[in-house]
């Protein structure tokens, strides 16, 4: 006759090698599991999505930031040659508009005891740049109405700038942007602008004026030189083209540094600066180590400003 203890003994073992086991497996099972809490049992995860491609593809140099005014016209293919020939008897009506909007006047007049008086009156530029000069230098804002005001004029401007300088065949007009593309930035005044800069950057920009005098020049005779060719060809070669409209987007940018009033960045000492910079392809190794030269140099410049 058995003990009851010893008839249940083998039931508990059981049990206990049961829960033993189980035991082990858990514990395998959580070896098993990987960094992000997936186990053997539950599906991959998903790799992750790749890198979108840079502008310019492999071994490309992200583009820098953007001048806050931008200047560029589209290459036109082919030209009129019957309105090229005459395109400095085609250009008077829109001139003469031009100058009605944005030149001043001399008016002389006689008095009744004989003498003669000359009076004059100020451009519309000329006075919205003394009264912005003031709201900036007192009030530090830059009303929008009169930004917006003097962007469509310079837009304005620049389109018959553009068909003067045979750069292309359409007729400027006083609404549509056309084939010039011009932009300039709204400033924060409050923060982007420094009060008392207004007063002399005309003053500092006396290099750029002196460049331009000189650039101007050699625009005039590659506008001629581009005219014969044409006459001749239909085309307008594409290196004088760049150059002209080189020399535009140079002074367009002191205009907007120093009589817009509309940004405080010094203008870039190039005309070959494009609207939006384009990226540089190099080599995949050149540009690792550009990058590197770039952090040593940002974190060199944050040591010294701390």
């Amino acid at each position: 006759m058995r003990c009851g203890y010893f008839d249940s003994q083998p039931a508990e073992d059981a049990t206990a090698r049961g829960t033993g086991a189980t035991a082990h497996r858990t514990m395998e099972t959580w070896n098993a599991m990987t960094n992000d809490g997936s186990t053997p049992f539950s599906p991959p995860a998903p790799p992750p999505p790749p890198p979108p491609p840079q502008a310019g593809g492999p071994g490309a140099v992200p583009p820098g930031p953007a001048y806050p005014a931008r200047f560029d016209v589209r290459y036109p293919e082919q030209l009129s040659r019957v309105t090229t020939a005459f395109r400095l008897i085609l250009v008077i009506p829109i001139a003469i508009l031009l100058s009605v909007l944005s030149g001043s006047g001399t008016q002389v007049t006689q008095t009744a005891g004989g003498e003669w008086v000359m009076t004059s009156t100020a451009s519309v530029a000329s006075a919205l740049f003394g009264a912005t000069l003031l709201m900036i230098l007192f009030r530090k804002r830059y009303p929008r109405w009169w930004f917006d005001f003097n962007l469509e004029l310079t837009r304005f401007t620049a389109r018959v700038g553009v068909y003067m300088a045979l750069l292309t065949d359409e007729y400027p007009s006083t609404v549509d942007a056309q084939s010039v593309a011009l932009d300039i930035d709204y400033p924060d005044a409050e923060h982007d602008l420094r009060r008392g800069l207004p007063l002399v950057k005309w003053f500092l920009a006396i290099p750029h004026y002196i460049v331009l005098f000189f650039l101007a020049i050699g625009a005039f005779f590659a506008v001629i030189a581009a005219w014969f060719a044409i006459l001749f060809t239909g085309r307008y070669p594409r290196g004088l083209f760049n150059f002209v409209v080189g020399v535009g987007r140079w002074g367009m940018r002191v205009n907007a540094y120093a009589f817009l009033l509309t940004t405080d960045q010094y203008p870039p000492r190039s005309h070959f600066a494009d609207r939006s910079p384009q990226p540089t392809v190099c080599a995949p190794a050149t540009c690792r180590r550009r990058r590197f030269l770039g952090a040593q140099t940002t974190d060199l410049s944050d040591r010294m400003g701390a």
